[in-house]
């Protein structure tokens, strides 16, 4: 039977970076090591422990029930460490090393990248690495120390903060509304053509509410479907038809005339912005951080927004 005297914890850290890079090359650059001295590493390890860790092919490698037992220890410990480290750092007001969040494209363009600016001139000893992408990612795998998500939260095994909401309004452009007569209910767009989001679970129908409490379903005429929120907005402004747009995305147009709300007393139902972390008993330096930053940018942005309609 091991014994914890007769491992050397450093090898652990190496074990787990493994496991999430999927590969010794993977772990060797992630980790600044030789390839060799990974693999080194890892045979030590298993002879530590007296077990088979990972199973390896010419093709691919895959842990043992061992190994998957280890690795969850392993990833924990390291956590649990590194949050540690971070507090320390954060406590002298200093944030420092790396923090890596993710972000739908357009939130993350639009909102996320110049929160995070903000974060990085208040410390500058942080550096920061945001990845925008349309598809959940896995938080623990990419190493990502957040991610915000809109909408109802899937993850059910991350703990979450919530940073606000936003809305989804009916918009078109100005050309693309000449010659037709303003819609008087929601009904009236279901000839109209329509640019949609194929990401979402029923992109050809608009659920929608009035101000009153109201409801009203709509089945769409697609007339132009995209994969990503900022090329659905793209069609919008170019005149494909018309489109149900996250407020953030389009304040700007409207401010500009590019384009113009139709039925303004109904919108979509609010949706949630949150941000999402891997599941420890206290948020790191980092994700605090982040997480404050996010909703200083929110609260400033929402401040801007009630003084210019003043």
């Amino acid at each position: 039977m091991a014994d914890l005297r007769d491992v050397n914890l450093n090898r652990l850290v190496v074990f787990a970076a493994v496991v999430e890079a999927g590969s010794l090359s993977a772990a060797a650059e992630r980790l600044g090591l030789a390839k060799t001295m990974v693999s080194a590493h890892i045979q030590r390890l298993e002879a530590e422990v007296g077990v088979t860790l990972i199973v390896r092919t010419t093709r691919r490698s895959s842990l043992t029930e061992a190994g998957r037992t280890l690795y969850e220890a392993s990833r924990e410990c390291v956590r649990t460490a590194t949050d540690a480290l971070e507090s320390i750092s954060a406590s002298s007001g200093r944030l420092r090393g790396v923090v890596r969040v993710a972000s739908p494209v357009d939130y993350g363009e639009l909102v996320v990248a110049p929160a995070l600016a903000a974060l990085r001139r208040a410390h500058p000893e942080l550096g920061v690495e945001l990845i925008c992408g349309e598809g959940y990612v896995d938080l623990v795998a990419e190493r990502i120390d957040v991610a915000v998500r809109l909408g109802n939260l899937k993850d059910s095994s991350y703990r979450s903060a919530r940073l606000g909401q936003y809305m989804r309004w009916l918009v078109a452009s100005p050309a693309f509304l000449d010659g037709r007569q303003a819609p008087r209910s929601p009904s009236e767009l279901g000839e109209w053509p329509f640019v949609g989001l194929s990401t979402l679970a029923h992109p050809d129908t608009l659920s929608l509410r009035h101000e009153d409490g109201r409801r009203e379903t709509v089945r769409c005429r697609r007339a132009f479907i995209a994969n990503t929120a900022s090329a659905g907005r793209a069609a919008t402004l170019a005149g494909a038809g018309y489109g149900l747009m996250t407020d953030f995305s389009i304040g700007e147009d409207l401010a500009a005339g590019r384009l113009v709300r139709l039925l303004p007393q109904w919108a979509a139902e609010p949706a949630a912005i949150q941000a999402v972390f891997p599941s420890s008993r206290q948020p790191s330096a980092k994700v605090a951080a982040v997480i404050d930053a996010l909703r200083t940018y929110l609260a400033r942005a929402d401040q801007a927004r009630v003084s210019a309609r003043r």
